[in-house]
Formats: C-alpha cells, structure tokens, sequence
C-alpha cells in the first residue's frame, strides 16, 4: 500500500519576510492596474468607475475588508476610480484603517446614507458618466444615486476588473502557489487520524484547525467533509454523520494566504474499496487527465490556444463515454485568486476566446450518484503560455489514497 503522504511533504509556511514582499509587490502593482482600467474610459466615454466588489477594493486601493465584512461596512470601502484620482468611501469604523492601506487614496468620509453625499463626490471627481458594477450594487442604491444626482449617466457594466484580474502577476501565484501548500500539508496531517466512527464534524475542524495554525490567515471557504452518500452532495456540509468502513471520504477545502486563496478536492477511501466506488474514481481521474492534457499541450504550444469550453468539453466526454453525463451537472474549472469563483470558466457556458495567460484555475470534474456515492478530484494548475507550461499547483497525491486501516 502507498505511504501515506505527510505534511513534511509539502512546502513550508509563509514567513513574515514573504507577507511584507507580497504587500509591497501590491503596492508597486496597484499604478499599472489602475492603468489599464482607465485605459476603457475613453472608449466608452466614461469619466469614473464606482467599484463595491471587496476584491475589486483590494486590488485597486489596497482597502480590505475580511470575508463576510462587506456586509456590515455599510459604504465603507466602495471606491470611485476618475482619470486622475482614486476616492475610498470610509465611515469612522474604518478611517484609520483606509489611511493605512490606501496611503495613494482620497479618503471620503461616508455614512449608510450614499445618496447625500453622492452629488458632492461625483463632482468633485469631474464625473458626468459614471461606469458602476452593476451586478454588485443594488436596484435600491443605483434608484437612490439616479435621483440623487439626475444629471450624472450611471452606466451598467460587468468583468471590467474581473478581466483583468484574470490574468494573474508573479505574486499573485506566488501567494496561490503557497495556498495550496498550506493546504495539501493541512490534509497530509489529518489522514492517519480518519478512522470508522470519527465524524465528518470532527475531521473538518482538523483540517480547519491544521491550516489556521500552519499558514492560512482564513479558510478560502467553508470546508466539506463528506462521507458515503453525503458525498453526492456537490456542495454539502459537514455533519454529525460518523465515518464507516468501505466508504469514500471527499474533502473540499482551501486556504487564504495574503488575500489569496486555493482550492482543493480529493476523495479519499476509508478501508478496502468498494468495486463500485473505485470504478466512479477511475473515470473522474480520467476525465481530469483528459482535460489536463489538453490544456497542458496549449500552453506548451502544441496545439492552437485552448478555450473555457474545450477544457470542460475534455472531461466532461470522458464521463458521458462512461454512461454517467447526467451526474456530472456542474463546471469542470473556475478561476481563483483574491475570489474562490472568478475568471476564466471550464465550462460549457465559457467563451470561446483563448484562456488568458498566465492563469490559475480549478480542474475538477465529478460524477456524483444521488443517495450512494460522490467522487471529485479538484487540482489548480497554472496555465502560462509564455512560458510553455501547464504547472500542477496542488501536490497532494491524485492516487488512490486508502486511510482508516
């Protein structure tokens, strides 16, 4: 039997040498990208963009708020990009923190009530056409803005930022890179302590525990722990259910370093695998592989430029082929950076333009069937056409991985 891996396996932690490089490589990074997003106003004859989206606020300004705090902020945090000047919205909560991580800033004080100050802000900024993130603000904001200043166009527009962040700069895979680093060795220390009778709870509280304590300043986003048939839950959360032999066991889990995050599933087998169960593994590892390979011969230049829609087109055969297209409903990638979900989509509702590069996405197809059994194996790789490569970021083993024996 395979040893099974262990967290010294893995790459070491994030030092604080490495977070202050990091932030600095933002800093200098911020002037370029702001740049590019200005680079759209002529074209589109706008003056200002008003951005709400908590990545957009980091990656723009440098103000962060922690998952989830956008919700209680308030307008703290939203921003206004002019041609000439960047304005962070901050009520007192948030002052002193928005003078820290946005020094290039204008600072503007703000209450829950945007629409009074709002005239003020979009005059001071010369703004008579203002883009807005229109799938990140309110109908009830947009009506409150119209009316308050009626002489200023709001115009709707989408994936401007997105765009650009897909396309990711050195520190960003780094940060990714170190993510997925955090969490392989998250799992490598929990495995030998999966046995029949522990329960899903239990096991993601580890693994919660190991990547809070080894590296990760967040969970990238709630973990799944999921064993037997809650395995068919794509999505599920982890319960009191406790663990038995000859089941699979599917981790979803990631790990948030310096705002960055990873992205991870593997299915594991608690004791000898049942046929059933190691046959649904085979073809979702086949399906993953297929995928892989096609992506990983564009990037090298071996074939024309890959798309979203061929890279999910290439698992999603292998598993139709396999007689299980119905239970293979969702998308085989997405995109992740300072977002768990953004661009670019492996999926049969992608582009067909060429993947961006360089790029990190999820590669992770699944076949779940309902009430039995659930299999996916998620890997972010890191497609780099300059450099003719399609590098595997998560190095925990794809194998088969038995564990509770």
């Amino acid at each position: 039997m395979r040893r099974l891996p262990h967290p010294a396996d893995f790459s070491a932690p994030p030092a604080a040498g490495d977070l202050n490089r990091w932030a600095e490589a933002d800093r200098s990074a911020r002037p370029a990208r702001l740049g590019r997003l200005r680079a759209r106003f002529a074209g589109e004859g706008i003056d200002a963009y008003f951005g709400s989206r908590p990545e957009h606020m980091r990656y723009l300004t440098g103000f962060i708020l922690e998952d989830g705090e956008d919700r209680v902020a308030g307008n703290s945090g939203r921003f206004i990009v002019s041609g000439d000047e960047v304005v962070v919205l901050s009520d007192t909560r948030y002052r002193l923190q928005a003078v820290a991580q946005a020094p290039e800033a204008r600072i503007e004080a703000t209450t829950y009530d945007l629409g009074a100050t709002w005239p003020a802000l979009v005059k001071s900024v010369g703004a008579r056409r203002v883009a807005v993130e229109s799938g990140y603000v309110s109908h009830q904001l947009w009506m409150e803005l119209q009316k308050a200043a009626p002489e200023v166009e709001l115009v709707p527009v989408s994936g401007w930022v997105e765009a650009d962040r897909a396309t990711k700069e050195p520190a960003e895979i780094e940060r990714i890179r170190v993510a997925c680093a955090v969490a392989d060795r998250a799992l490598a220390s929990i495995v030998r302590r999966i046995k029949p009778g522990v329960s899903e709870r239990e096991l993601a509280l580890a693994l919660e525990w190991e990547m809070r304590t080894c590296g990760a300043e967040a969970l990238a986003f709630g973990i799944a722990c999921l064993a037997g048939p809650n395995a068919a839950l794509p999505h599920g959360s982890p319960s009191e259910q406790e663990v038995c032999a000859g089941q699979v066991l599917l981790f979803d889990f990631g790990a948030m370093v310096a705002g960055y995050r990873s992205d991870m599933t593997r299915t594991l087998f608690v004791g000898e695998p049942a046929a059933r169960d190691l046959a649904v593994y085979e073809i979702v590892a086949a399906a993953q592989n297929a995928s892989i390979e096609l992506l990983g011969a564009s990037a090298r230049g071996e074939r024309a430029a890959a798309n979203g829609r061929e890279g999910d087109a290439a698992a999603r055969q292998v598993i139709e082929a396999a007689g299980h297209g119905a239970h293979f409903g969702h998308a085989t990638g997405h995109g992740i950076g300072l977002a768990t979900h953004e661009l670019p989509s492996l999926s049969r509702m992608a582009t067909e333009d060429p993947l961006p590069s360089p790029t990190v996405f999820s590669v992770e197809p699944g076949v779940y069937l309902d009430n039995e059994t659930g299999v996916r194996i998620e890997d972010l790789v890191l497609y780099d056409t300059t450099s003719r490569r399609l590098e595997q970021l998560t190095c925990f083993p794809r194998e088969v991985v038995v564990v509770g024996v």
